[in-house]
C-alpha cells in the first residue's frame, strides 16, 4: 500500500514539475511572441499590426512573431505554456491569464489621457426596445472571456434584473465586431460590446447608425492591458516597457484605439477580479 502511495506521488509530483517545464521559456529569445487579442477578424488584426511589428523589431532589437488566436481561451493557454512571451490582453482574459500563469500587466492603452474604457449595450432600431429592462430575445456577447463584450454588459444586465437563461437567451459570437453585425441585421436582440470598437464600427462605416440604438454605456474600468513573462530578463523587460511608453506613432496607435501605452500594474484590475467574483464567472 505504502509502496503504491509513493508511487502515485511520485507521479503528482512528476506531472507538476512538467507542468512548470512547459510553461518555462527562454528569458533572452531571438525571437518574441506577441499575441494580440484576437476581438476582431484575425486577417484584419495582422495586417494592421505590421508597422507595430516593425517598431518593436527596430526598438528591440529582435524578431517579432505577431500570433492572433482562435479565441480568448486559447491565447490564455498559450501564455500558460510559455507559447508566447508578451500579450494584449482584454482586463478579463488578463485577470484569467494571470491566474494560471507567471505574468504581470505593464502597460495600457490611454486614450485621449484617460486609462479606462466603457462598454456599451446596443440593440437593434426596429426591435422595439427603449432601455435594457426591455431585453427579451437573444443577447449577443463576443467571447466568454471578454470584459466589454461579455463580462460588464452581462452585469448592466443583472443590475436591471435581466438574467440570463430567464429574461433572454445569451448567444457568444466570438469578437466584438460580429456582435454588432448581428444587432445591426436582427439576428439578435440586442448585443454588448466595447465602446470604442463600436464608434470605430460607426467611423468606418461597417455599421449603419440607423439601424441600431445605444440603450446604455457601462461606469469607466481599467483599458486593456499588455502583460509579459515576468521569468524574462530584468534587462528585457525593462527594455520592452521603455519601447512601449515610447511609442508615439498616430498610425500604429490608432488601430489600438489609443494615443499612447502608460504604465500599469497588476493590482489595477482587482476591480475586474471582484466583479468576476459577483458574476460567478
Amino acid at each position: 500500500m505504502m509502496r503504491k502511495l509513493f508511487t502515485l506521488v511520485l507521479s503528482m509530483v512528476f506531472a507538476a514539475s512538467t507542468s512548470v517545464a512547459l510553461a518555462a521559456g527562454d528569458p533572452n529569445p531571438d525571437e518574441l511572441k506577441v499575441a494580440l487579442l484576437p476581438d476582431e477578424d484575425a486577417a484584419t488584426i495582422l495586417k494592421n499590426n505590421q508597422g507595430f511589428k516593425e517598431y518593436l523589431e527596430k526598438e528591440l532589437g529582435k524578431d517579432i512573431k505577431l500570433v492572433v488566436t482562435t479565441d480568448y481561451s486559447s491565447m490564455i493557454e498559450a501564455m500558460r505554456f510559455g507559447r508566447i512571451d508578451l500579450g494584449y490582453f482584454g482586463p478579463l482574459s488578463y485577470v484569467l491569464a494571470a491566474s494560471k500563469s507567471d505574468i504581470s500587466a505593464f502597460a495600457a492603452k490611454s486614450r485621449k489621457g484617460s486609462p479606462t474604457y466603457q462598454a456599451v449595450v446596443i440593440a437593434n432600431a426596429d426591435a422595439g426596445i427603449e432601455k435594457i429592462e426591455d431585453i427579451k430575445g437573444n443577447m449577443a456577447y463576443g467571447d466568454p472571456a471578454s470584459t466589454s463584450s461579455h463580462l460588464i454588459p452581462k452585469s448592466m444586465l443583472v443590475a436591471k434584473g435581466r438574467i440570463d437563461g430567464e429574461n433572454y437567451q445569451a448567444q457568444f459570437l466570438g469578437a466584438h465586431d460580429a456582435v454588432a453585425v448581428a444587432v445591426q441585421n436582427g439576428t439578435a436582440q440586442a448585443g454588448g460590446l466595447s465602446r470604442p470598437i463600436f464608434e470605430s464600427l460607426i467611423e468606418r462605416g461597417l455599421i449603419d447608425a440607423n439601424k441600431v440604438k445605444v440603450l446604455e454605456y457601462s461606469k469607466p474600468f481599467p483599458q486593456y492591458p499588455w502583460a509579459m513573462r515576468n521569468d524574462l530578463d530584468k534587462d528585457l523587460q525593462e527594455q520592452i516597457k521603455q519601447t512601449f511608453y515610447a511609442l508615439s506613432d498616430e498610425t500604429i496607435l490608432k488601430y489600438f484605439k489609443a494615443d499612447a501605452l502608460a504604465p500599469i500594474t497588476d493590482a489595477d484590475y482587482d476591480v475586474v477580479r471582484d466583479l468576476k467574483k459577483t458574476l460567478n464567472l
